[in-house]
């Protein structure tokens, strides 16, 4: 088993969290990671990303070389297009449509659209919508992360599990808020792959 992941956003979109909850359903699996972290000016809505690889074998690099990505999970639209020379040609691109506009001439968002629905496999989704349709917007990371799901070889109840250990400090209704978005998120993927 090996799963290699590009996880893409903007800085304060939340993809140290993403990160995070992946690594405790990894460890909870007792299965070995590797992860490789890029900080934009994150105060400023730079460009963030990670490399995360998992395996039930020792891994010995923690970066994914181009072309062989499984997941590309991004929180941000035009964040999924620069990073798709790293997926696979089986892999998975699993991407927000909401824009986070943060350059004076950020790109047409149906011309980012068109380019994400060329991929041979791909889920995209506005997750800002349906965090909000569950009460919390600031979960939209999760709601992502619910829709990657499905691609990582995992049990879904190790990212609930993630999500308790990672949140554990802010209390139960911040627990179960996440937990519902992270559902949210893998309910559109089982209906739309």
């Amino acid at each position: 088993m090996k799963t290699d992941i590009v996880l893409a956003g903007v800085g304060g979109q939340g993809i140290l969290s993403i990160a995070a909850t992946i690594g405790m359903a990894v460890l909870e699996n007792n299965l070995y990671l590797k992860q490789a972290e890029v900080h934009g000016m994150s105060q400023r809505g730079g460009a963030v990303q990670s490399h995360m690889r998992l395996s039930d074998q020792e891994i010995f690099s923690d970066l994914i070389p181009k072309g062989s990505a499984d997941i590309i999970l991004s929180v941000e639209p035009m964040e999924s297009l620069r990073y798709l020379p790293f997926l696979s040609p089986g892999g998975w691109l699993v991407t927000n449509t909401k824009a986070y506009k943060n350059i004076t001439n950020y790109p047409d968002e149906k011309e980012i659209l068109g380019q994400i629905q060329k991929c041979k496999k791909y889920i995209a989704l506005d997750a800002n919508e349906i965090a909000s349709d569950i009460g919390s917007r600031r979960s939209s990371n999760i709601v992502m992360l619910g829709a990657a799901s499905p691609f990582f070889q995992i049990p879904f109840d190790s990212f609930k599990e993630g999500i308790r250990k990672i949140f554990a400090r802010k209390g139960d209704q911040v627990i179960d808020v996440n937990i519902q978005a992270l559902e949210a998120g893998r309910a559109f993927a089982d209906e739309n792959m």
